[in-house]
């Protein structure tokens, strides 16, 4: 496939992710307050989407409470800044078997096993206008445990997305999730054309190369509507990869901490970097209504 620059290029922050990097720098968000601030300065900086967990205030720890995931959804629609809001659905499938040498019964300190419509309820509480659907399971980067999403599960759970009028964010962390997420859309349980998120130098999927990335990008229908990013030193290389395979961006601290060597980032700053290197390129950056425009969306309203 024959590199094609997208003339036209959304950024999306992932404000803070659920990874154990609440420690490592003093900018990762914790509260639903810091949650919904962090993400209304990227927007400012030029973020079209903002992708968000949360986190239990005091730890830091990820979690699912509803009443986090309302209050940074209100906070993010009660400003005067205009965002598209995409929160996570990926939690509540993560398995973390014993020892070796006996792997059943699992851990349950390590497992965060739930239901479908438990994984979607935040969704279903709050609509926000896009969530992410990782569409596959591999074994994951942070610790000794399998991320799973069966393929019963994925269909529930992207049933209950599309019932719901939220938009799913595919997750592809390798081809064959791109190969299921193809088989979703032929047997409609997700719309056509679909929206992806390719998500590179994942351990343990796929590599950040840009043999790896092309194989991802080439498995993405024509029609469809991608983005990408990839991990640590590399997020900003793939702000231009992405652009210029035809795609769009994600930075955020969710996937990198550092601005450059020694210098903590906030998500802003890493908005503002990618903004830089995207209108660098010529392209021109697009804000939320014109994403919504491109993909379908409908804009929430705040609660009264």
């Amino acid at each position: 496939m024959p590199l094609a620059l997208n003339r036209e290029v959304f950024i999306t922050c992932a404000v803070t992710g659920s990874g154990s990097t609440q420690d490592r720098s003093p900018h990762v968000p914790r509260s639903p307050k810091d949650i919904a601030d962090s993400a209304i300065e990227a927007a400012r900086a030029g973020a079209a989407i903002v992708h968000c967990h949360v986190r239990d205030p005091e730890t830091g720890a990820p979690s699912r409470k509803l009443e986090y995931y309302r209050e940074v959804t209100d906070r993010i629609r009660a400003s005067e800044v205009d965002v598209v809001l995409n929160l996570t659905a990926g939690m509540g499938g993560d398995i973390t078997f014993g020892p070796t040498h006996a792997p059943m019964p699992v851990n349950e300190a390590g497992t965060d096993m739930i239901s479908a419509e438990q994984r979607v309820a935040h969704i279903a509480e709050c609509l926000p206008e896009l969530c992410t659907l990782d569409c596959g399971t591999m074994n994951f980067a942070e610790a000794d445990y399998v991320m799973t999403n069966t393929p019963g599960m994925l269909r529930a759970m992207g049933r209950m997305m599309t019932e719901l009028g939220v938009k799913p964010e595919i997750e592809a962390f390798d081809t064959g999730h791109l190969w299921f997420a193809k088989e979703l859309v032929k047997e409609g349980i997700l719309e056509d054309p679909a929206l992806v998120q390719l998500c590179m130098g994942v351990p343990w999927g796929a590599p950040d190369d840009l043999n790896t990335f092309m194989a991802m990008v080439n498995n993405v229908p024509d029609h469809w509507t991608f983005s990408a990013f990839s991990l640590g030193r590399n997020q900003m290389a793939y702000a231009a990869a992405a652009t210029l395979a035809g795609g769009n961006v994600r930075v955020g601290l969710e996937d990198n901490l550092w601005l450059e060597k020694g210098v903590l980032a906030t998500n802003a700053q890493l908005v503002a970097r990618a903004v830089g290197i995207v209108e660098g390129m010529g392209a021109r950056i697009i804000g939320p209504e014109d994403v919504r425009a491109k993909l379908g969306l409908t804009k929430r309203a705040p609660r009264g």
